[in-house]
C-alpha cells in the first residue's frame, strides 16, 4: 500500500489513526480525534479460579473526608481491575485496631482481609491507615498510616492497593501511576493527564486543533505530543507539574510521533522534511536531527526496546503496513509480523518479552493483539472491532487501548490473556490516544 492523500485512508485506527494525520500534514481531521475521563467500570469475562479472595471493610471515618474519600471502594476497583482479585462482601465498618474473628472470615471464603481507618490531624490533613491480614494463616501482614491533604485522598487508596498487590503477588502495583489521553467535545481537544483509574485528573492543553500521540518521558516528568495549534504537525514537550511547554521538533513538512529513549535522552520522532515520511533520532530538545530510516515508504510508530537498543517500527515497505524492528542508532529492519496484511502501533512490554499491536481483520475489523517475542505466538485479546493505541502498564500486567461502544470512543483495559476487561465511562465524550505513564510520581 502506498499512502499518499488523507483519502486513501479509512477514518478510523489505522497506519495509523494516532499518528496518519500528522505523518500526512492532516489538521483538523476527526480521524485526529481523541480520550475522556470519569469512572472506571470493570467487565469481567472469562475468570479463571486463580483469583485470591480479599474482603475490603469499609474505612471507619472515611466519609467525613467528603466524596473523594471512599478509601475502601477505590481500594476494591483497584484491586479487581488487576484481574488477581475477587472481592467479597465485607458488612460494616473496621479499623486497623480491629483484632478479627479469623475463623468468621475464613468461612466466608477470604484468603486476605483489609481493614482502616480515615481521621483528621491537627494541621488539616488526613490520616489514612490500613492493615492487611493472612486470613488463612490468622497472621498480621502489616500496614502503614499515610498522611495526606484532602486532594490527595484518592492517590493514597491508590497508594494502599499497590502496598497490597505488591504483598500479595510479588509484583509492583500500578495504582498510583498516571495515564495520559486526549478527549474531543464538538471542536475542542484536551490533553489530560490522570490517575491509573481514570479519576482526579488535571488538563494539560486544551485547544480548537487537534492533539495527538501523547508520549511519556522515561522520568514521568514530561509529556511528548503532536499539536495542530500552528496549523501544522509540530511536537511538543510539556512539564507535567508545571505546565511549561515549548515546541522542539518543528521542521520543515510534518513533526509527528515522537518516541522517547528509555534513558531519556532522545526522541525519535517521523518527519517528512525530505519529503517522504521517515524516522530520525534527536537530542531531546530536537536538536541535531539524524535520518534512521532510508526507504520509499512511509516509515512511523517508532517505540523503544526497554532496553534501549532496538526500536520496533511501522513501515508500508512491503506493500501494507507492517511492524519492523531495527537498532536504534540505525541499520537494516527486520520485519516482526507477518499475520494479517495490515498491522500497526507497536506498544513493547516493560520486560521486552511482549509486543502488543493492532491488527486489521476481515471486514475492516480492528483487534488488540499480543506477540509472543522470542516465539512469535500470536494472541488476539479484544472480541471488539475498532481497537487502536495500545500501552502496557509499567509493571507488564495490563495494557490499556481505544476502542469504540455504543458509538463512542472509550478507553479499555485489558489483562495479558484477555479475560478481565475494564472500560472508563466516557461521559458523552470521545476518548482516544491513551498512554501509560511509568511509576515515578
Amino acid at each position: 500500500m502506498t499512502v499518499h492523500t488523507p483519502t486513501m485512508l479509512r477514518p478510523q485506527p489505522l497506519f495509523t489513526r494516532r499518528r496518519v494525520c500528522a505523518t500526512l500534514g492532516v489538521a483538523g481531521s476527526a480521524a485526529c480525534a481523541a480520550p475522556a475521563w470519569a469512572q472506571f467500570r470493570v467487565e469481567i469475562t472469562g475468570v479463571g479460579a486463580t483469583q485470591l479472595p480479599v474482603a475490603i471493610a469499609r474505612f471507619r471515618d472515611e466519609d467525613r473526608a467528603g466524596p473523594n474519600a471512599a478509601i475502601a471502594s477505590i481500594i476494591r476497583a483497584d484491586l479487581e481491575r488487576s484481574g488477581q482479585f475477587r472481592n467479597l462482601d465485607a458488612p460494616g465498618a473496621m479499623d486497623e485496631t480491629s483484632v478479627p474473628a479469623m475463623p468468621e472470615w475464613r468461612s466466608r471464603g477470604a484468603d486476605a482481609l483489609v481493614t482502616g481507618s480515615v481521621s483528621r490531624l491537627a494541621d488539616g490533613r488526613w490520616d489514612v491507615r490500613y492493615k492487611l491480614w493472612d486470613v488463612v494463616k490468622g497472621q498480621d501482614l502489616g500496614g502503614q498510616s499515610l498522611p495526606v491533604v484532602t486532594a490527595d485522598l484518592r492517590l493514597a487508596a491508590h497508594r494502599i492497593a499497590d502496598a497490597i498487590y505488591e504483598r500479595l503477588t510479588g509484583d509492583k502495583g500500578v495504582f498510583a501511576t498516571r495515564i495520559a489521553y486526549v478527549t474531543r467535545v464538538a471542536n475542542r481537544y484536551t490533553l489530560r493527564i490522570t490517575d491509573a483509574d481514570g479519576e482526579g485528573g488535571q488538563v494539560a492543553l486544551s485547544s480548537v486543533e487537534p492533539i495527538i500521540s501523547p508520549a511519556w518521558s522515561p522520568d514521568g516528568r514530561e509529556l511528548a505530543y503532536v499539536s495542530f495549534e500552528q496549523q501544522k504537525a509540530i511536537v511538543y514537550t510539556q512539564d507535567v507539574s508545571t505546565g511549561q511547554r515549548r515546541p522542539v521538533v518543528n521542521y520543515k513538512g510534518s513533526n509527528s510521533a515522537p518516541a522517547w529513549s528509555p534513558d531519556g535522552r532522545q526522541l525519535v520522532a517521523t518527519l517528512s522534511r525530505d519529503g517522504v515520511a521517515q524516522l530520525y533520532a534527536m537530542g531531546r530538545d530536537g536538536s541535531n536531527p539524524r535520518r534512521l530510516t532510508q526507504s520509499s515508504a512511509i516509515d512511523t510508530e517508532a517505540t523503544f526496546t526497554p532496553d534501549g537498543r532496538s526500536l520496533y517500527f511501522v513501515s508500508d515497505r512491503g506493500g501494507g503496513p507492517q511492524i519492523y524492528r531495527m537498532p536504534a542508532a540505525g541499520g537494516n529492519p527486520e520485519r516482526v509480523t507477518f499475520s494479517g496484511a495490515y498491522n500497526i502501533s507497536p506498544a513493547v512490554s516493560p520486560d521486552g518479552r511482549t509486543l502488543a499491536y493492532i491488527s486489521r481483520l476481515g471486514g475492516g475489523t480492528f483487534r488488540l493483539h499480543t506477540m509472543d517475542v522470542a516465539g512469535g505466538n500470536i494472541r488476539a485479546l479484544t472480541e471488539t472491532n475498532d481497537d487502536e493505541s495500545p500501552s502496557f502498564a509499567p509493571n507488564g500486567k495490563l495494557i490499556i487501548y481505544a476502542s469504540r461502544a455504543q458509538g463512542r470512543d472509550v478507553l479499555m483495559t485489558t489483562t495479558l490473556d484477555g479475560s478481565i476487561k475494564t472500560r472508563l465511562l466516557s461521559s458523552g465524550v470521545d476518548v482516544r490516544e491513551p498512554v501509560w505513564g511509568p511509576f515515578n510520581r
